[in-house]
């Protein structure tokens, strides 16, 4: 039997997140979860029925205090952290002369520095230890924008973190360290509830995507000892490119 790893899961309380909570907690791991309501978390918690391998963490992961209280809570609970899983992020598709200053700060905060601060805390820890996997939930559409979706602030920040996992995957590789990041398309999820009307339409396969299809890439990225820099769409195709 293959010995637990602890997970660190940004965005746990619904969603992909918690979803992701579930299968790393079925498949016996520990899971420390964070998101910025402790109720939600406990509720989590509560729903997962793991009291004992999941442990909440709230905060802003926009701030860099979160992602250390985060890895101090892994270490202190488990031993270490195995796998850290940046999936908080927000969704605001629209024309480019509609977004507001507030929608620029709520993306840089949750999408930019909530995947930077807990990369880089996780990295400290990973390379020094030998090992460890840093996995990024981005977007396809910042792999091939459609022009069904204005998103340019979307594209902008999950764009640049595709390429800022290929750039922490090179820095890290002589650590044992990997990093990859799996690129969702439309996924039925609170995330993109209400956002994309016809979202089945924006797929070639015709259909949205399920939280199961994006843990299964994750799972795989997970066990998977000789990929690193990679981003694994998961969209039915849409990177294939469409236009219409």
């Amino acid at each position: 039997m293959n010995k637990p790893r602890t997970v660190i899961i940004t965005g746990a309380s619904s969603g992909l997140g918690f979803a992701l909570a579930e299968a790393f907690l079925g498949r016996g791991d520990n899971v420390v979860g964070n998101a910025r309501s402790q109720d939600r978390l406990d509720e989590a918690g509560v729903r997962l029925g793991q009291t004992r391998r999941f442990i909440g963490v709230a905060g802003d992961i926009a701030e860099a205090a979160t992602a250390h209280r985060l890895l101090a809570a892994a270490r202190e609970a488990f031993g270490g952290v195995d796998i850290l899983i940046n999936n908080a992020g927000i969704f605001i598709p629209k024309p480019v002369g509609e977004y507001t200053e507030a929608d620029v700060d709520a993306l840089v905060g949750t999408n930019l520095k909530g995947f930077f601060y807990p990369s880089q805390a996780a990295a400290r820890i990973m390379a020094a230890q030998g090992h460890g996997q840093i996995i990024a939930i981005t977007a396809s559409i910042a792999l091939q924008p459609d022009t069904r979706v204005p998103a340019l602030l979307p594209v902008l920040v999950k764009g640049g973190l595709n390429q800022a996992v290929k750039a922490l995957a090179l820095e890290l590789a002589a650590s044992g360290v990997q990093v990859n990041a799996v690129a969702p398309g439309i996924i039925d999820t609170p995330l993109h509830s209400g956002a994309v009307e016809g979202m089945g339409a924006l797929s070639p396969s015709g259909r949205t995507g399920s939280p199961k299809d994006v843990v299964d890439a994750v799972l795989y990225l997970a066990d998977a000892r000789f990929v690193s820099g990679t981003i694994l769409p998961v969209d039915g195709g849409s990177t294939a490119g469409t236009w219409h």
